[in-house]
């Protein structure tokens, strides 16, 4: 699978941003982000109201406010990437990657995210919108005060996807386990256990039961089985970019950390990193490396010796179910 490299042109997005009253940033929507390459410097600045509602609408005026509740005020804002290529410069800049990639302008790896978690901070996202973590147990009293219960979603830097932005043509059974940032093709179905990072997804139909995590990307006609995991480069690993080609199967609980090429099965409950010495039909045993990204093999555990072995295929493991992944 040929891997996209960060994106030539720049973009641009007007959004509304919620910043707590000491000045820190916590989130920035971009309802219609735009790829170009003649927006200008790159920088983000705040907008009038007036500005503001030329750019997305009468609509925001209503959306312009403070929350005392959350110590928080909803701001508009310009945003302009000169270059993609480049790194982000600030929170809105940030956003503004993570919205290109949710709203398939960009595919995963076509914008820099280097140094991104020391851009942004940490964020509890609660039912009543995000704030400082600090603010929960303050937030929580106020909400009881109007019978209401507090629920706080996650504490973390990125949020849920489709609080931002929702894909046309998918389907997620939990809302909670597609970050902001994921890219997913149409026709693509993610169950209950399933997972997708930032900056990785899905190029086309796919069932998604085991983890996508960050930078990894996903063919079309592939199935992700249940507990399946596939190696990303998030948590101190290579920066080598691991891709399942179109029409592989990841069986239950099986993953890799090397790449597939099209036509791919690695056999339930069958983990194959790099390192992993496996043994090929002609008996030559070789580190899986060696392997990555060729089409037509099948990983297997031997039933009796527990060896890794590599067989060529010539036949389709099968197919999606069509009727999971009709887009209506």
């Amino acid at each position: 699978m040929r891997i996209e490299t960060h994106e030539t042109s720049g973009a641009e997005g007007y959004g509304l941003a919620t910043v707590v009253n000491n000045g820190t940033v916590l989130d920035t929507w971009f309802p219609n982000p735009t790829l170009g390459s003649s927006f200008g410097p790159s920088g983000s600045t705040v907008l009038t109201a007036e500005q503001a509602s030329a750019a997305l609408g009468s609509k925001v005026a209503t959306c312009l406010l403070t929350d005392y509740r959350r110590s928080v005020s909803i701001i508009p804002v310009k945003t302009v990437i000169e270059d993609l290529a480049q790194p982000p410069r600030d929170v809105h800049d940030v956003y503004l990657r993570l919205h290109l990639l949710s709203h398939r302008l960009i595919r995963p790896h076509g914008a820099n995210l280097d140094g991104i978690f020391g851009i942004l901070t940490n964020v509890a996202w609660t039912s009543l919108g995000p704030c400082l973590p600090d603010q929960v147990e303050e937030l929580r009293w106020v909400a009881r005060t109007s019978s209401v219960t507090l629920e706080v979603r996650s504490i973390d830097k990125l949020p849920r996807m489709t609080d931002y932005v929702v894909p046309e043509g998918i389907r997620i059974a939990d809302a909670n386990r597609v970050r902001l940032g994921a890219y997913l093709g149409r026709g693509t179905t993610v169950l209950h256990e399933g997972f997708c990072n930032f900056n990785a997804g899905t190029l086309g139909t796919s069932m998604v039961e085991g983890r996508i995590t960050a930078g990894v990307i996903v063919g079309d006609g592939t199935d992700v089985g249940g507990g399946a995991s596939i190696m990303g480069t998030l948590s101190g690993g290579g920066k080598q970019v691991v891709s399942i080609g179109e029409r592989c199967l990841l069986g239950a609980n099986s993953g890799t950390g090397i790449a597939l090429g099209d036509d791919c099965i690695v056999e339930a409950g069958c983990y194959v990193t790099a390192g992993t010495l496996v043994r090929q039909v002609s008996g030559e045993v070789v580190k899986a490396a060696k392997l990555s990204g060729k089409s037509n093999i099948l990983f297997r555990r031997h039933s009796q010796t527990g060896a890794v072995e590599a067989i060529h295929r010539n036949k389709p493991w099968g197919s999606l179910n069509p009727a999971l992944h009709a887009t209506k």
